[in-house]
């Protein structure tokens, strides 16, 4: 069965830092393009952060950019988010995605919620 499953979400204070991670089953995507995307409680889904074609040039939205970082784990079949500086702006449901030729996969989605 092809998924993705998101964990790492949470509760975190203004100011803290979250890692969320996005593990691939029954596919790799180490040449695919793998994307994290955000939503917040009614806005649209917003790309946050794109690996394209395996790397390694990532691209941030601007306001996470030197806050937000996307690795990979091909190894793992893992991508992770990791987010630091957190603020209140950053309350959302975040998912991953990667984009293969027989169509993008997408995760569950996870929450995130930056609140003291």
């Amino acid at each position: 069965q092809v998924q993705l499953v998101e964990s790492g979400g949470g509760l975190v204070q203004p100011g803290g830092s979250l890692r969320l991670s996005c593990a691939a089953s029954g596919f790799t995507f180490s040449t695919n393009t793998v994307n994290w995307y955000r939503q917040a409680a009614g806005k649209e889904r917003e790309l946050v952060a794109a690996s394209t074609s395996g790397g390694p040039y990532i691209k941030y939205a601007d306001s996470v950019k030197g806050r937000f970082t996307l690795s990979r784990d091909n190894a793992k079949n893992t991508v992770y988010l990791q987010m630091n500086s957190l603020n209140s702006d950053d309350t959302a449901v975040y998912y991953c995605n990667v984009v293969r030729w027989t169509g993008t996969v997408w995760g569950q989605g996870i929450q995130v919620t930056v609140s003291s």
